[in-house]
């Protein structure tokens, strides 16, 4: 976690030091250059956690202006001088701050006040567990009404595509896509937490882990937004979620293709290239086509791409439009019940 240390006094400055050096990160003194608001302004938006030394009220203040979104606000942590109390005061389960909060005890010996519900009452957190299992969580606003349910002594019901390893948390069950609702199509099902790379029923919490790879033909000259409205068509017909690409995959021969480099830097995907031959050494079943045999050395890109890439299987055959060819594979993905430091 990059982190960085604000303290208000000098015996609070050796105080953050000693927290950089046993933790990371770099230790500042407020007023030298930056005030407190210009401070929080720059590091709120740089940093993955901040730490303040210090009284409490003066952090919530400074922080105040720039609070977002439990998804993209940095953990943020106070200590007094002294070191006698750590508390976390912003992100406790996705930003990090209550893991943080235990770390800087365990170095300075101070006391650490978590007062998150979950947390305190010993109960499953969601917001927590998806975090652990390196998730992206869609639905943020609903994490309230599953964390209440449990705190409450009800039932969750979660749905996965994998099995969940470990014991399952108190309050949770797990439904299978058998669940009474066989006359449905899976996607529809419907389940209070929904752990897959496609979209499930409107009213669960999805969570969603980045091990799909795209894999994308297309032809010489092919532009970018071409390649982008070819997505949206497979996410839209096929239900699979953005956040669950991590990657894409293409033939050699379209590694100067501009419009292909354009639509995976846009999206953050890093691109891997292959050969024909390391191509048509992948095993499996793939869509055949002649024609791209005979320009490219190989009878399908975008699905023995994406297979070589992720090492799994095809979630989503090949689809294509406007020259444009694409299909999804899915790295192999083994989740488990950890959530909180034991």
């Amino acid at each position: 976690m990059k982190l960085a240390y604000l303290a208000f006094s000098e015996k609070g400055y050796e105080l953050a030091c000693k927290l950089a050096g046993g933790l990371g990160g770099t230790a500042y003194r407020s007023g030298r250059p930056q005030n407190l608001a210009e401070w929080t302004e720059e590091h709120f938006r740089m940093e993955e956690g901040l730490v303040f030394v210090g009284a409490a009220g003066i952090a919530v203040r400074a922080i105040a202006p720039f609070v977002a979104d439990k998804t993209t606000d940095p953990a943020v942590v106070v200590i007094d001088e002294r070191a006698l109390n750590v508390i976390p005061i912003l992100s406790g389960h996705l930003g990090g701050a209550n893991d943080l909060a235990r770390e800087i005890a365990k170095v300075t010996g101070a006391g650490c006040a978590i007062t998150t519900a979950t947390d305190i009452n010993g109960v499953f957190a969601v917001d927590e567990w998806s975090k652990r299992q390196e998730c992206s969580l869609l639905e943020p606003k609903r994490i309230v009404n599953i964390s209440g349910a449990l705190l409450g002594g009800g039932t969750v019901t979660v749905r996965s595509r994998w099995e969940i390893e470990g014991e399952t948390p108190q309050g949770i069950r797990v439904v299978s896509n058998d669940d009474g609702q066989s006359e449905c199509n899976a996607a529809e099902r419907s389940a209070d937490v929904a752990l897959d790379v496609f979209r499930g029923a409107e009213e669960s919490l999805h969570i969603v882990p980045p091990v799909c790879v795209l894999g994308i033909g297309c032809r010489k000259g092919t532009k970018k937004d071409a390649i982008e409205l070819l997505l949206e068509k497979l996410m839209k017909e096929t239900g699979l979620l953005a956040e669950s690409i991590c990657g894409a995959a293409s033939i050699d021969l379209k590694k100067e293709e501009q419009g292909l480099l354009e639509f995976c830097s846009d999206h953050g995907w890093e691109i891997e290239f292959y050969s024909s031959e390391e191509l048509a050494a992948v095993p499996g079943s793939f869509s055949s086509s002649e024609m791209v045999k005979s320009v490219t050395g190989v009878d399908n890109v975008c699905e023995r791409s994406a297979a070589l890439k992720s090492g799994g299987e095809i979630i989503v055959k090949k689809m294509a439009e406007n020259g444009v060819t694409m299909a999804v594979a899915i790295k192999e993905y083994k989740p488990n019940w950890e959530w909180k430091n034991e």
